[in-house]
């Protein structure tokens, strides 16, 4: 069958859709960052299903077994290196396993776990997407000979970036203790650097600081919140 044949049934990747065949799990809290994943993924010819937490992958991984597991490193109720010890001592082992993050140690951490390889936030390449998960894949699972190389930049819904910002508002609507701070900070930097959102970036590697000393302040964790709802008014145009 021909590439070009639209009614083509195809299960082996191709040169144009170098991921066919795979189904990807990404474990993200994230919605602005799925959302890239899994437009990455419909470009690459993969299937992509998502679970929010820890909890949610692991009960997804008791009924389907996906050739890729792309894990972030901070989940709500967890680290994502747990997950990625348990994935690499498992038999029979997924096919490809890769840690994600925008922190700073969380790749020696990915790695250390028994991940194949890493990838940093934000994701915006297409190609460097691709070639992150074809370079630890079987090769019995990546396609044959030449492919182009496309260096497209995928650029989400801005409607997934105000799902984020509101759960982060219904987060700091609630009990503020430490560990729910050190949730927010890792999550908001993460989701605000992926969408090149800087001052709110900043705001939250504030209150990552505060936090790294012990601190916590009702007044920084009041203006954290009024700029997450001005961007939920403001339908954020990112």
């Amino acid at each position: 069958m021909e590439e070009s044949d639209p009614f083509a049934l195809r299960t082996s990747p191709t040169a144009r859709r170098p991921l066919l065949g795979l189904t990807v799990l990404a474990v993200e809290d994230s919605r602005f960052a799925c959302e890239t994943m899994r437009l990455m993924c419909l470009r690459s010819g993969a299937r992509i299903r998502r679970a929010d937490c820890l909890r949610s992958a692991r009960r997804h991984l008791q009924v389907y077994r996906p050739s890729v597991v792309i894990v972030d490193m901070g989940l709500p109720d967890g680290r994502g290196e747990d997950l990625i010890h348990d994935l690499d001592a498992a038999s029979p082992r997924v096919s490809a396993l890769l840690g994600l993050s925008g922190d700073d140690g969380a790749e020696e951490r990915a790695i250390n776990a028994g991940a194949d390889a890493f990838m940093g936030k934000p994701l915006q390449s297409l190609a460097a997407f691709q070639e992150a998960i074809l370079a630890v894949l079987p090769e019995t699972q990546r396609p044959k000979g030449l492919r182009p190389v496309t260096d497209d930049q995928i650029t989400p819904d801005p409607a997934a970036y105000r799902d984020d910002m509101t759960h982060v508002a219904d987060l700091l609507e609630g009990e503020t203790d430490g560990p729910m701070l050190d949730y927010v900070a890792q999550f908001l930097g993460g989701v605000a650097r992926s969408a090149d959102d800087k001052t709110l970036a900043k705001a939250a590697t504030r209150l990552k600081k505060q936090r790294a000393l012990g601190g916590q302040s009702p007044e920084m964790v009041k203006t954290l919140s009024q700029m997450v709802r001005d961007r939920i008014k403001r339908k954020v145009a990112i």
